[in-house]
């Protein structure tokens, strides 16, 4: 750790903005640039690994939950690691050794399951960086693996095509190890900055824009250099946010940060983004997530739902409750009509490999895009994204419970000429019906109301027979089977 770091780069802070092109306010910040690859890349990895990791028990708030009483966290750790006097939270950091960590495996099964880019995150609410970094000693490269994981898997995902982006979780930190003073823990005063724990406070109301008491400007210092250490070292394409930036005592810290990131990108000849939740930054100033959900029609801007293969955890547990690998399927295809990308969360074991329930996901992920691709990388939206009687839940956290489909279920894009009908459940008398294509004897009403030239179902070697009436395009094949959606490629003249 080194005590000037923090001047060092608040002050490299300052002199970027001040070389603008970007002012810390929300009108300077509206006029950022998306990125061209981002509506076009569609399908990113979000990672979750850390010292929650170790335990691999509730999920990734054990850090928080094994200091409430009451908490299945807290009676586990109790049951298994003994007292939190005796051992904490930190006690984990010589337990996270990741022997088996391969970034060049991890990049290949991204890869392979089409993604264009990866989102580790950098440091997680625990405040443990899983890189290298000069202002805490809490860190990766320091302690457990001693290796800058951050690092690594950069030069790897760059190596192979893939564009590296990176979160900072490090808000929540503020209140996250709170609990921890109220009984007798290894949590305790005082606590000064660079002590692990530090700060600790109580815990905010959930949601609540203005909870007191406020962050001190301290912790915010902190947090801005921690962030900006990150962008300097690591030149990540996106930054990614969770929550608690939206509160008030953020705001100026934020609109900061976002001048002197975006004054890098244009440093570095390439623009840079931030994905935010809710209305933490104002609307244009970044790109707009949605966690665990979506929406129910087309948005005219490009937006991110950031979702994982389980739906009790985003890191790895003992006791995950997978979804299957055709509703995260669904779900690309769901959120790619709409303008969307997915942001898919994988937890690797403490050791460094991937289990093998988001493997499987990932590979028939691979599966069905080596074949579907081109109807969903690069693609556009459509005159409509949906057809059919299943309406997306909208929202965070509608992911819930599984949405079903049926076989009358569209989703649609384009791409080089070619309206893709993907029907999210194949028919099981191998027929389909899309409405949406149906001949239009009115070319004044919004339908389409052109030339089909061809029809062809990607992957499908069998017969095909298709004609177009009022009722919409009707496929017939020979009792065609497929346990995922099926990809109609309609070429118009």
């Amino acid at each position: 750790m080194n005590p000037n770091r923090e001047k060092e780069i608040l002050q490299k802070v300052e002199e970027i903005i001040a070389e603008g092109p970007y002012r810390p306010d929300w009108g300077s910040l509206a006029e950022m640039e998306m990125p061209r690859w981002f509506s076009k890349e569609k399908l990113g990895i979000f990672i979750h690994w850390g010292l929650y990791s170790v335990p691999a028990n509730s999920n990734e708030w054990y850090s928080r939950n094994m200091y409430i009483k009451g908490m299945p966290a807290y009676e586990h750790h109790r049951k298994t690691y003994g007292a939190q006097k005796d051992f904490g939270y930190k006690d984990f950091i010589p337990l996270f050794s990741a022997e088996n960590f391969e970034p060049a495996e991890w990049m290949n099964l991204f890869s392979e399951a089409g993604a264009g880019y990866v989102f580790p995150v950098a440091e997680h609410h625990d405040g443990f960086q899983m890189y290298k970094s000069e202002l805490s000693d809490w860190n990766a490269a320091d302690m457990g693996p001693k290796r800058d994981i951050l690092g690594e898997l950069k030069a790897e995902a760059e190596k192979q095509g893939i564009r590296f982006c990176t979160s900072s979780h490090r808000a929540e930190h503020w209140f996250f190890m709170g609990h921890g003073k109220e009984f007798d823990s290894d949590i305790k005063e005082p606590l000064k900055k660079g002590d692990f724990y530090w700060p600790a406070m109580p815990e905010p109301e959930p949601e609540d824009l203005y909870s007191e008491p406020y962050p001190s400007e301290e912790f915010l210092q902190d947090w801005l250099a921690r962030t900006a250490e990150i962008i300097l070292n690591y030149q990540p394409k996106l930054l990614y946010f969770d929550w608690w930036i939206q509160h008030e005592a953020f705001k100026p810290y934020l609109k900061k940060l976002a001048a002197f990131y975006y004054n890098c990108g244009e440093k570095w000849g390439e623009p840079v983004a931030i994905c935010y939740k809710h209305d933490a930054m104002m609307f244009g100033s970044g790109i707009v997530e949605v966690e665990r959900g979506g929406f129910a029609e087309a948005k005219p801007y490009a937006w991110q739902t950031d979702t994982a293969v389980a739906r009790n955890s985003w890191c790895y547990t003992d006791s995950l409750d997978y979804k299957s690998s055709n509703e995260i399927i669904c779900t690309l295809i769901d959120v790619v009509s709409k303008n969307g990308n997915l942001l898919l969360n994988i937890g690797p074991k403490a050791d460094g490999t991937i289990p093998e329930g988001d493997k499987k996901i990932l590979q028939d992920l691979a599966a069905w895009m080596k074949v579907n691709g081109e109807a969903i990388k690069g693609a556009k939206v459509w005159r409509k994204s949906a057809e059919g009687p299943t309406r997306t839940k909208e929202g965070q956290f509608s992911d819930q419970m599984e949405q079903r489909y049926t076989s009358a279920d569209f989703r649609f894009t384009v791409k080089h000429g070619n309206i893709y009908a993907i029907a999210l459940s194949c028919p099981k008398d191998g027929q389909f019906h899309v409405k949406s294509l149906a001949e239009s004897k009115n070319q004044n009403v919004p339908e389409f109301h052109g030339i089909i030239k061809s029809v062809t179902i990607l992957g499908y070697e069998g017969e095909i027979r298709w004609h177009t009436d009022g009722e919409g395009l009707h496929v017939v094949t020979d009792g065609m089977e497929a346990e995922f959606p099926v990809v109609l490629k309609v070429e118009v003249e």
